[in-house]
């Protein structure tokens, strides 16, 4: 009896050692502004980034306005991903070259047709590491490819782990 008194309370011990240690593994969160970086000639309508709503980013511009509020960890650990899901416009310019007048019956009935060439996409990227959180920052790349920072550094400053051209080459077609 004795000695099932002793697993059992070391078996109590260990599980509030594990729940313990469980609080203390709990990351602190901090809020982080979401900028979005389009290397491409579309446009993003607007993009979130694990929820946290974006702005726009026209044909290759970088910045845009920044928008609050996404979360980072104070401390990166390996296996961070971010979701992006955005929508674009692969013709961002054509509405100037129509001869309707803007916002006339003709012209929003061309532009529903318009809109009907946006495409939405979604996906889960990896977030390199970081020693100092910072902004999240998103960056839209030919073929539909994303990449997120959430690093403290600026694009085109050493040791930001992305530094694209704004004006990528884009291929005619795209991989799979």
């Amino acid at each position: 009896m004795g000695q099932g008194r002793l697993f059992g309370g070391m078996a109590l011990g260990m599980l509030g050692t594990l729940m313990l240690s469980a609080c203390q593994a709990r990351q602190e969160m901090l809020s982080a502004p979401v900028t979005g970086f389009n290397h491409t000639s579309a446009a993003i309508n607007w993009f979130s980034v694990n929820g946290a709503g974006g702005g726009n980013a026209g044909p290759h511009q970088a910045g845009g306005s920044e928008v609050c509020c996404g979360m980072v960890p104070r401390n990166w650990t390996p296996g961070l991903r971010a979701i992006v899901v955005w929508e674009k416009d692969p013709a961002p310019y054509a509405y100037g070259k129509w001869s309707e007048r803007p916002y006339s019956d003709e012209w929003r009935a061309r532009m529903a047709v318009h809109k009907k060439q946006y495409s939405r996409h979604e996906m889960t990227v990896e977030i390199p590491k970081y020693d100092e959180p910072g902004s999240l920052k998103v960056h839209f790349l030919p073929c539909n490819e994303v990449r997120v920072s959430a690093t403290g550094i600026t694009p085109g400053y050493p040791g930001y782990p992305y530094n694209f051209p704004m004006n990528m080459p884009e291929p005619k077609v795209c991989p799979d």
